[in-house]
C-alpha cells in the first residue's frame, strides 16, 4: 500500500480518492473547496490537508484531478516543490498534451516521475471504480510503479506513448464521443418526428451496428428531454477547445468536431452550460 496525495476531489475525483481508500492506501487530500475535502473526509476517513503542499508531504504518489491547464499549472506549481525526489505525480486532468509534456520537464528536473492519465468512463465510471486510463509517460518504470495504486479505479490502464501522449489520445476519445452524440442526438429527434418508439427502436437497432455506449445510456433520456445528468456541456466544450489548438498545431482536420462544438456553443447559449452533452438533441426539437 502506497502513501497517496489527492489534489482536487469534483465528480470525478472524489470517487477516485475513495476507491485509493478503500483500496488500503493512506490517501490525504486536498481540494480548493475545504468544505468538500472535509465532507470527502467524514466519509472516507483519512486526511486532508489545508493546502497542496501540505497534501503531498511524504507521499510516494500525487494524483491530480482539476479543471483546465490553468488549474494544472496553479495546483503543480504550488505541490512540485514539497515532493519527495523519487515520488511520481500523476496527472487525471483532461488538459492540453503542451501542458503535460511541460509538467514532464519540470519532473524530470526535480527527479520526480510523471504520468498524464486523462480518464474516460464519465462521473458513473468514476463511482464505480471503471474508469479507462490513458496514459502519457516518458519511463516506463515509472508507469509501472504507478499502475497498481490508479488500478483501485480503473478498468483499463494503457500505456499510449511518452508524456502527452496520453492527452492525445484522450482528445481521439472526445471526437468520437461528439460524432456519435450528435448522430444519436439526430437519430432520436427523427424517430420522434417520425412516430415511432423510442424504446423499441433501441432494443432493436442496439443489436446491431449501431449500437454505442450512447445508445444504450442516452437515447432514451435524450427523448424524454433530462439532461441534468453526466457530463456537462462546459466541459465537453474545454475538451473539443483543446482537441481543435491540437489539431491546427499538427495540421489535422476536424470540421464535423468544429461544427459540434459550434451547436455546444448554442446549447450554452440557452442556458445549458451544465447540462449533459446529449442536449444536443435540444437543438434540433427546438430549432
Amino acid at each position: 500500500m502506497a502513501r497517496v496525495a489527492f489534489l482536487g476531489l469534483g465528480v470525478m475525483g472524489g470517487p477516485m480518492a475513495g476507491h485509493l481508500a478503500r483500496a488500503g492506501h493512506t490517501v490525504t487530500v486536498f481540494n480548493r473547496t475545504p468544505a468538500r475535502a472535509q465532507a470527502w473526509v467524514a466519509a472516507h476517513g483519512q486526511a486532508a490537508a489545508g493546502n497542496p503542499a501540505d497534501a503531498v508531504t511524504n507521499a510516494e504518489f500525487v494524483m491530480m484531478c482539476v479543471g483546465n491547464d490553468h488549474d494544472v499549472r496553479e495546483v503543480s506549481g504550488l505541490a512540485l516543490p514539497a515532493m519527495a525526489a523519487g515520488a511520481t505525480l500523476v496527472d487525471h486532468t483532461t488538459a492540453s498534451a503542451d501542458v503535460a509534456r511541460e509538467l514532464a520537464a519540470q519532473c524530470a528536473a526535480a527527479g520526480i516521475g510523471f504520468v498524464d492519465a486523462p480518464v474516460s468512463g464519465g462521473q458513473a465510471g468514476a463511482e464505480n471504480g471503471q474508469l479507462t486510463v490513458m496514459c502519457g509517460c516518458d519511463d516506463e518504470a515509472v508507469f509501472a510503479t504507478a499502475v497498481p495504486v490508479i488500478d483501485a479505479y480503473a478498468r483499463q490502464i494503457t500505456l499510449m506513448g511518452p508524456a502527452g501522449a496520453g492527452q492525445t489520445t484522450k482528445m481521439v476519445n472526445q471526437i468520437c464521443i461528439a460524432g456519435v452524440v450528435q448522430g444519436l442526438s439526430e437519430a432520436v429527434a427523427f424517430a420522434q418526428q417520425a412516430g415511432l418508439d423510442i424504446d423499441a427502436v433501441v432494443d432493436t437497432i442496439g443489436k446491431g451496428a449501431a449500437a454505442s455506449w450512447q445508445l444504450d445510456n442516452r437515447a432514451r433520456t435524450m427523448a424524454a428531454g433530462e439532461f441534468d445528468f453526466g457530463f456537462a456541456v462546459e466541459w465537453m466544450r474545454k475538451d473539443l477547445a483543446i482537441c481543435l489548438a491540437e489539431a491546427e498545431r499538427i495540421g489535422a482536420r476536424l470540421p464535423v468536431t468544429a461544427l459540434i462544438d459550434q451547436f455546444y456553443a448554442q446549447v450554452a447559449a440557452r442556458g445549458g452550460q451544465r447540462w449533459d452533452t446529449s442536449s444536443l438533441v435540444h437543438l434540433l426539437r427546438n430549432p
